[in-house]
């Protein structure tokens, strides 16, 4: 019965990290790759969808993406989308294909990315802590109704803190990793 319970556990945390490394990976160090417009939405023959679904994507050089309309007609809406994104690319239309160059980030907009970046970690160590406080409250009721034995609750309950430990230490990791990608320049 408690392993189980871990089991959930265990998913749970892994999956916050999942959802933190794609935040993370939403905010842009400057290096262009396909993933930064991933949320940027386009009306694509009736149906919003991200403009990977419209078009091709592709890294040109560090600093610039390349991005080809699937149909012609599109481009104009792809550069619109882009402009009105909250990314502050500026796109440029050559022909068939859309330059977005990638502006270098000052040092106040890099302290204020660092401060986005800590917000979302705070968020996934909640988000940590949250799945170790339900799996807790998930073992008691098994206490009382005597499914399983105090001691059990106990080592369950190390279990489920070791591993909340652990997760909260990829965080750090990732949190660190990413800090300090967004102060090189």
């Amino acid at each position: 019965m408690t392993k189980e319970i871990i089991d959930d556990a265990k998913k749970r945390m892994q999956k916050s990290l999942e959802v933190f490394a794609h935040e993370l990976s939403k905010i842009r160090t400057g290096r262009a790759h396909p993933g930064l417009l991933e949320h940027v939405m386009i009306n694509f023959y009736g149906n919003n969808v991200p403009i990977s679904q419209a078009a091709n994507v592709n890294v040109m050089d560090s600093r610039t993406l390349s991005i080809t309309a699937y149909d012609k007609n599109m481009i104009p809406d792809l550069e619109k989308a882009i402009l009105n994104s909250d990314l502050g690319l500026n796109p440029v239309t050559t022909g068939e294909t859309i330059r977005v160059p990638l502006p270098a980030l000052t040092e106040e907009r890099r302290k204020d990315l660092t401060k986005v970046v800590r917000n979302e970690a705070e968020k996934a160590r909640i988000a940590v802590r949250n799945v170790r406080r339900d799996a807790n409250t998930h073992l008691k009721p098994l206490v009382k109704e005597k499914t399983i034995t105090e001691d059990d609750e106990r080592r369950a309950e190390a279990d489920v803190q070791k591993l909340t430990d652990s997760k909260v230490a990829e965080i750090e990791k990732m949190l660190e990793a990413k800090e300090k990608e967004l102060m090189e320049i």
